[in-house]
């Protein structure tokens, strides 16, 4: 068994020689023509990304803001297909917590659009998206309700959690972009391993809670 295992090791390692070979065989015998093709490419690539980077400033994207009401709300999910939505009260403490982290992570993840709504200013969206426990972040990809983040329970039970933390939690709905292993939380020394990733959703299952905005 050992040995079939080397074997295998052995032809994979050949045939990735060989590709890298090829590569580099194709790279050495680029004409004038090739390269300036793949620097075309490579602008229009680029001028691509700024394109969209300029849009989602348009649409308020790379800050954190209030949504004034449900028709703000409703608005904003028709331009943004990913959201980070804070559900919040004033009397909550902890809420001012979710706020700092998100200010900090809106400008990092152009992405998504992260915002705030006020739970006792929206009764319907509030009642809508089944928010009970305040603060409770709801996760929306391609206009649907994918996961929420309800109180601190995931973020290790604790209120100094890392910015890095809520980050890590927020890409398992894949409403952001995350490079991490998301497997392991950044915090491990505050939280236990996730025995699996059904624990972290919170208590919600993500098929009775998608709601389609563009309806």
């Amino acid at each position: 068994m050992e040995q079939l295992i080397q074997n295998q090791m052995i032809s994979a390692a050949v045939q990735l020689e060989k590709h890298l070979d090829s590569e580099l065989d194709r790279l050495e015998n680029l004409n004038t023509d090739d390269l300036d093709k793949l620097r075309e490419q490579r602008i229009q690539q680029l001028k691509k990304q700024a394109q969209q980077r300029q849009e989602w400033k348009s649409n308020g994207h790379g800050e954190y803001s209030e949504l004034a009401d449900e028709k703000e709300f409703f608005a904003v999910s028709k331009k943004s297909p990913n959201i980070v939505c804070h559900f919040y009260r004033d009397s909550a403490p902890r809420c001012r917590i979710v706020d700092m982290h998100l200010k900090i992570l809106a400008t990092k993840h152009l992405e998504a659009r992260f915002c705030k709504v006020n739970a006792e200013r929206c009764p319907f969206l509030t009642e809508r998206l089944r928010i009970k426990v305040i603060p409770s972040i709801a996760l929306i990809k391609d206009s649907k309700t994918k996961d929420y983040i309800v109180g601190f329970t995931d973020l290790g039970n604790c209120d100094d959690f890392s910015t890095e933390m809520l980050e890590w939690r927020i890409a398992q709905s894949g409403a952001i972009e995350y490079s991490g292993d998301l497997l392991t939380p950044p915090d491990v020394k505050k939280q236990k391993k996730p025995s699996n990733l059904k624990t972290i959703r919170g208590g919600y299952d993500s098929d009775d809670s998608d709601i389609d905005f563009d309806d």
